[in-house]
C-alpha cells in the first residue's frame, strides 16, 4: 500500500514538474507569487495579467501560508518567485531566508518588492543579493525638483524618473514613452558585489529621509547613488529584480497621468507598465537567454574530431549560438565571441567569425607546446546569460618517426659534425705519414 501511495503522489506531482523550466523553452514556467494581502492580486492585476498572457502559470499564496513549499521530493515546484509581501516578518511552511537563497542558487528567478513597511526578512534577502535598503524604516525617497505634480502628495515623495540603464537586452528595443512613477524606499548597491546593477536611478537632487521629520544630519543616501530598481544576474544565470516600491507594479501607478514639476509636457499614462513588463521579460528569460550547441573541432581538411592533436597542427573550431526570443530560438549575432586554447593560461586567443546564422568558427595552429589543453569560451555581456564552454584535448609532441630526415635548422650542426670528421681524418694522415 505504501508503494501505491508513493506512485499516486508522483503521478499527481508529474503535471506540476512538467511545467518546470526547460532549456529548450525558457518561458514555460510556473511562478509562485507571495502576497501580504490577497487584495494585491486585484490592485496589481495589470502586471499579473501581462504575465499570464505570456504563458506563465501564477500560483498566488499568502506569505504566511503554513503549507508553503518550493520543492517536493527533491524537485522544485516553481521556476520563479515573486515576493510582494514587504511586511512579512517570516514566511510560512518550509520557506525561510535559506530556502529562498537556495532557490536562487539553484538557478531560479526572483522579483522582490519593498515599501515603508519592509521587514527585516525582506531586508536580509535583499542584502544577500547585494542590495542594502535605507536603515531608517520611516525614510522615503524625496525629490524637490523631479517630482510628479499631485494633489495628494505634498512631501514630494511621488517622484518621476527616466534614468534607466542603457541596455536594450534588459529594457527592450523601445525607449520609455513616459517617465516612471516611484514612491518607496531607497537602496544602495554593495560595492563588493559586481553582479548587481542599477536599472532605475534617482535624479541628482533626490535624497532619502523621513518626510515627517526635520533633517538634523546629512542623509546617508543622496543623488544618483540612490537606486530605485536594481537587478542581479548570478554566475549561475539566475536573475533577480529588487524594487524599493511595491506601488511601482500597481494598476494605480500604471494608469496615472504624469506631469513633472517644471515641465509643460503631461503624459496621459506613466511609463510604469512598459517598464515593469519589459523588465519581467528579462528576469524570466524571455530576452537575453543564450545557448551554445554543436561545439566541434577537427584538423583542417578533416571532419572527424580527433582524440589528440600534435604540436603545430592546424585545426578548426566552431560553435552555434542562439538567443531565445520568448517564442523560439534565433541566431545570436555578435562580433566579440572569443575562444581560448588554454593550459594554465591562454596560448591562443581568437575572435570567432560568424555567418549571421549563429555559426561561429575560427582556425589556428596548435602551439609548439605539448600537454593537456582546453578549448574555452567564457562569454559574459551585460544582460545576457553567460556562456561557459570547455572541452579538453591533449596535445602530443612529434613521434620519433614523424620528424623530417634532415632538419634545415640543424644544417650548421650537420656541417660541424662532418667538418670535425674530415679534420680528424686529415690530422690522422699527417700524424702517421709526415716525417
Amino acid at each position: 500500500m505504501a508503494v501505491l501511495r508513493l506512485i499516486a503522489a508522483l503521478l499527481m506531482l508529474s503535471p506540476i514538474l512538467s511545467l518546470a523550466f526547460s532549456p529548450e523553452n525558457p518561458t514555460n514556467q510556473r511562478i509562485l507569487v507571495l502576497l501580504d494581502d490577497l487584495a494585491i492580486k486585484s490592485s496589481h492585476s495589470i502586471f499579473f495579467k501581462s504575465l499570464t498572457d505570456r504563458g506563465y502559470n501564477l500560483d498566488f499564496k499568502l506569505a504566511d501560508d503554513p503549507k508553503l513549499s518550493l520543492q517536493r521530493y527533491g524537485q522544485y515546484l516553481y521556476d520563479g518567485l515573486i515576493i510582494f509581501a514587504p511586511s512579512a516578518e517570516r514566511l510560512g511552511g518550509a520557506l525561510d531566508l535559506p530556502a529562498v537563497l537556495d532557490f536562487v542558487d539553484s538557478g531560479h528567478d526572483l522579483i522582490l518588492a519593498a515599501d515603508t513597511t519592509t521587514s527585516d526578512l525582506i531586508r536580509d534577502i535583499a542584502a544577500e543579493c547585494g542590495v542594502d535598503f535605507d536603515e531608517d524604516p520611516e525614510a522615503l525617497v524625496i525629490d524637490h525638483t523631479s517630482y510628479a505634480i499631485s494633489k495628494t502628495d505634498t512631501g514630494h515623495t511621488l517622484i518621476v524618473s527616466d534614468n534607466v540603464i542603457d541596455s536594450k537586452v534588459i529594457l527592450g528595443e523601445k525607449k520609455l514613452e513616459a517617465p516612471v512613477l516611484f514612491q518607496g524606499i531607497a537602496h544602495s548597491l554593495n560595492p563588493a558585489n559586481s553582479l548587481v546593477l542599477k536599472v532605475l536611478s534617482a535624479s541628482p537632487s533626490a535624497y532619502s529621509a523621513n518626510p515627517k521629520a526635520e533633517i538634523s544630519n546629512p542623509p546617508a543616501l543622496i543623488g544618483s547613488s540612490i537606486s530605485l530598481v536594481s537587478v542581479v544576474q548570478g554566475r549561475n544565470n539566475a536573475r533577480i529584480v529588487i524594487s524599493g516600491s511595491l506601488d511601482l507594479f500597481s494598476n494605480k501607478f500604471m494608469k496615472s497621468a504624469v506631469k513633472t514639476f517644471g515641465s509643460s509636457v503631461e503624459h496621459g499614462k506613466s511609463g510604469n507598465e512598459q517598464f515593469v513588463s519589459e523588465l519581467s521579460k528579462w528576469v524570466f528569460h524571455e530576452r537575453g537567454h543564450l545557448k551554445a550547441v554543436n561545439v566541434q573541432h577537427h584538423k583542417i581538411g578533416e571532419t572527424v574530431e580527433p582524440a589528440t592533436y600534435r604540436i603545430t597542427d592546424y585545426l578548426e573550431y566552431s560553435v552555434e549560438i542562439f538567443e531565445w526570443t520568448g517564442k523560439d530560438w534565433k541566431p545570436y549575432v555578435a562580433d566579440d565571441v572569443q575562444v581560448q586554447f588554454y593550459m594554465m593560461s591562454p596560448y591562443v586567443l581568437k575572435t570567432l567569425s560568424h555567418n549571421n546564422k549563429g555559426l561561429y568558427s575560427t582556425s589556428f595552429q596548435v602551439p609548439d607546446v605539448y600537454g593537456v589543453f582546453q578549448f574555452k569560451i567564457e562569454y559574459r555581456r551585460l544582460g545576457y546569460t553567460s556562456l561557459s564552454l570547455s572541452k579538453q584535448i591533449p596535445v602530443r609532441p612529434f613521434r620519433h618517426n614523424e620528424y623530417e630526415r634532415f632538419i634545415i635548422s640543424a644544417y650548421p650542426y650537420y656541417g660541424g659534425a662532418f667538418s670535425m670528421m674530415a679534420g680528424f681524418f686529415i690530422f690522422g694522415l699527417v700524424f702517421l705519414y709526415h716525417k
